[in-house]
């Protein structure tokens, strides 16, 4: 398992409800928890991993040894948003890129843990509405750079043209393979589920 970067196909996938969680969704959820700290992130999506299913993990303090501020959210969805504000956001998919994106002052999220037990959660601080905003976005395909005001999109260009170039060089390395192989992948796996 590893953190794909933008463009790759599966960070536009649609990703499709779990309808159970067994053994390997938990590894698969543990695999992702791990990959997040290595990489320094605060939260990961099943997409950005090339996975086809609605899992995000999520610790606020970014921190392995704060192990209590960890989730595992499966099948998040948004119920309320409350307020607006603007703020600072990367993305594991696109190293190095930070931009202000609008946002819910707060939200809450009704979801499943990993005993399929239902939870519920309300941002409790304008970071961790941000991240559960973020992470459940790319459930649907939608990423960061989708909700750039103007400014923030026409100062991005040129890092996106960069990702899209390695993207591709390492495409043609054979390192990645083609879209429409990765393409037919996703499809495979979504119809496993």
């Amino acid at each position: 398992m590893k953190i794909v970067q933008y463009p790759h196909p599966a960070l536009r996938f649609r990703t499709k409800p779990l309808t159970s969680i067994d053994g390997t969704v938990q590894h698969q959820a543990a695999e992702m928890l791990e990959l997040m700290y290595e990489a320094k992130g605060l939260g990961l999506a099943a997409p950005q991993v090339a996975l086809t299913y609605q899992m995000i993990v999520i610790n606020p303090t970014g921190d392995p040894e704060q192990r209590d501020q960890e989730r595992v959210l499966v099948n998040p969805v948004i119920v309320e948003r409350k307020g607006t504000i603007e703020g600072d956001e990367g993305c594991l998919s696109f190293p190095g890129l930070y931009q202000k994106v609008r946002r819910a002052r707060a939200v809450k999220v009704q979801a499943y843990n990993l005993k399929g037990e239902p939870v519920e959660i309300v941002s409790a601080t304008d970071l961790e509405s941000r991240l559960l905003q973020h992470e459940i976005d790319h459930l649907d395909g939608v990423l960061f750079i989708d909700k750039f005001g103007p400014i923030a999109r026409l100062s991005s260009r040129g890092s996106l043209s960069t990702f899209e170039r390695e993207y591709k060089r390492a495409q043609q390395r054979g390192e990645i393979p083609s879209d429409e192989e990765i393409q037919r992948q996703l499809a495979a796996q979504a119809v496993v589920l």
